[in-house]
């Protein structure tokens, strides 16, 4: 697992491990290029997180949909990383709240919308140096260079 998700894991509360699998699967899925699977995941972990009230989860479930969107022509993907800002930012939840910046800033790079793109990339970045999550950062600044 990636670092700290299993100390994640194992300290949420037992009826939200189906949640965390789900999401977890999916992106396993997506970084495999499997976007069918991780669409069907995404709406799975998305459906449970809400039925159980689990908003944390919700945003993160709304992340990885707009992920997915995102690596599957993009439709929609605006959407969803809006809304898991909306229930991210006031949580405090900041790699969350980066990691919605740098899809968006994807997105708009992705349709020439560079003014858009730039917001969210230096938003994105700043985030990520504070955070000191340097491969993320890695990814964000990769992004950056690519608008010139």
């Amino acid at each position: 697992m990636v670092a700290g998700a299993d100390e994640e894991f194992r300290r949420a509360p037992n009826h939200l491990w189906p949640a965390f699998i789900l999401l977890w699967a999916g992106k396993a899925y997506l970084s495999t290029g499997r976007t069918d699977e991780a669409a069907s995941h995404a709406r799975e972990a998305l459906a449970l997180a809400r039925r159980l009230g689990a908003w944390g989860s919700v945003a993160h479930a709304l992340r990885l949909a707009g992920d997915v969107a995102l690596a599957d022509a993009g439709k929609g993907a605006e959407s969803y990383y809006h809304e898991a800002l909306a229930l991210a930012e006031p949580r405090d939840m900041r790699p969350l709240v980066a990691h919605c910046h740098l899809g968006l800033g994807k997105l708009h790079r992705r349709a020439s919308n560079h003014a858009q793109a730039r917001e969210h990339l230096v938003i994105a970045t700043a985030m990520y140096r504070e955070m000191d999550m340097t491969y993320w950062l890695e990814q964000a600044e990769a992004e950056l260079r690519q608008l010139g």
